[in-house]
């Protein structure tokens, strides 16, 4: 066995060099490299135990493991249908979002049926069985630890034999092989790892808390992102109730799909239809209001989209953006000035998306655009209008996929006109819904002109 060495890490993105530096050359941030003591390499027989062998994948035996339902219908769609057995799943999200709330809810529901074991690093016991009666939750058959030895959680839960795991967070795990602090960057590589490791000789699922840092990334090395199995997120102002959850990295399905809760007095409550309460609009139309079809994993989610633009006092103009990427709106300004005739050099513009979502597809181009145009000429799009499609450099409308859903679930909430790329129109006709297909920018603005003024 090779003797421990001395280096150096980053606290914020985990690169490791060999002496210390004042700024890291990965990030870019200042005073975040920290000395650390490399564990020695001890020879491991990897996740079964034994000498691995060579097979052709027609050979491999497949047995259908059936997912664990956790009593979360959303929670088990970002999943992508329930948990799995042996799998490690990180959830990441501000302080105080609901994440142990979250986790808390789900130890509670499938501890009727399932063994599981609530390990807490932050809090007593103590705090955890206040909350739940807080929260009126049936925790009769919750396991609680208070635990951040990683080799003591390992030793209990082969005894316990739990099917379910929770560690609260993975910032207060330690391991003995690192010498390091909690929280440090080879603590929370190497509690993971051995965590991870456990999970898929033992067939237990296991939730790892995360903390995120200031940029809303996991705190700790990126590579922690890659030993795990599955990433979800916990999105949300703090100003309101409402809660998004986003899996971006999935081993068992599906990325990017989208959970809705609602914060109360009783913890979370899942959100079933969650276009309902991003489209809780006003009466009467106003300038610079759209509505769009975005497409959200497997569902499509009609969001509001407002522009404000406004004149410039100053030699610059401003262009702020809440919940959309800043440059594709200076991308889409260019474009429609180059192919509609609308300028805004001389226009301070304020882009929001409703509710807190965060869009991040390019379906919403031709919703930005008609409701940058719509607060510019302060004139409202009518209520009833549905709208999405990408914008090329030449002014062209773009088709975007699953049109015909968004069409689908647009009728459902009432909407009776769309304006949406030509190569997404409907072969059939759809029953209430007056469909204007678009083929360049000029199109879409010429309908738009074409709509009366609201009274």
């Amino acid at each position: 066995m090779k003797a421990a060495k001395t280096s150096f890490a980053c606290g914020n993105c985990g690169a490791i060099f060999r002496k210390w530096a004042g700024q890291c050359p990965e990030c870019r941030e200042w005073n975040s490299i920290h000395e650390q003591e490399t564990p020695p390499v001890s020879p491991s027989t990897g996740y079964s135990g034994t000498l691995s062998t060579v097979q052709h994948i027609s050979q491999v035996t497949l047995s259908d493991s059936p997912r664990i339902k956790t009593g979360m219908t959303e929670l088990d769609r970002v999943l992508g249908g329930g948990l799995v057995r042996g799998s490690v799943v990180l959830v990441g999200g501000d302080p105080g979002i609901g994440k142990s709330t979250c986790l808390l809810q789900v130890s509670c529901q499938l501890s009727d049926k399932n063994k599981v074991l609530y390990v807490t690093g932050e809090e007593s016991p103590q705090q955890i069985a206040m909350r739940a009666k807080r929260l009126r939750l049936p925790d009769r058959h919750l396991l609680l630890m208070a635990e951040t030895q990683v080799e003591n959680i390992c030793a209990t839960a082969s005894v316990e034999q739990p099917q379910i795991m929770v560690i609260d967070s993975i910032q207060t795990m330690q391991t003995a092989s690192t010498s390091s602090a909690p929280g440090s960057v080879s603590q929370v590589r190497e509690s993971a790892a051995q965590l991870t490791q456990f999970a898929k000789l033992n067939n237990i699922a296991i939730f790892l808390v995360g903390h995120v840092t200031k940029t809303g990334d996991i705190a700790g090395p990126r590579v922690l992102e890659h030993i795990i199995d599955v990433v979800c997120y916990f999105e949300g102002n703090n100003d309101s109730r409402y809660r998004v959850m986003r899996a971006v990295k999935n081993r068992y399905g599906a990325v990017n799909e989208l959970g809705v809760f609602a914060m109360t007095d009783s913890g979370l409550k899942e959100i079933h239809n969650p276009s309902a309460i991003f489209l809780n609009r006003y009466g009467k139309p106003m300038p610079g209001s759209a509505v769009m079809a975005i497409w959200e994993g497997s569902r499509p989610l009609l969001v509001e989209i407002q522009s404000l633009v406004d004149t410039s006092h100053s030699e610059n103009s401003r262009r702020v953006t809440v919940g959309i990427d800043q440059n594709r709106l200076i991308m889409l300004l260019a474009i429609l000035h180059r192919h509609g005739g609308i300028v805004s050099y001389n226009q301070d513009v304020f882009i929001n998306v409703a509710g807190g979502v965060k869009v991040s597809e390019t379906s919403a181009d031709l919703a930005l655009a008609l409701s940058i145009i719509s607060s510019l000429e302060d004139k409202p799009l009518p209520a009833d209008l549905i709208t999405f499609g990408e914008l090329g450099l030449a002014g062209e409308i773009r088709p975007v996929p699953n049109g015909q859903e968004r069409l689908k679930e647009a009728v459902k909430h009432g909407f009776k006109k769309a304006i949406i790329p030509k190569a997404n129109a409907p072969l059939e006709k759809i029953d209430g819904l007056s469909v204007f297909p678009a083929e360049k920018l000029t199109d879409a603005l010429e309908v738009f002109y074409q709509f009366p003024a609201a009274q």
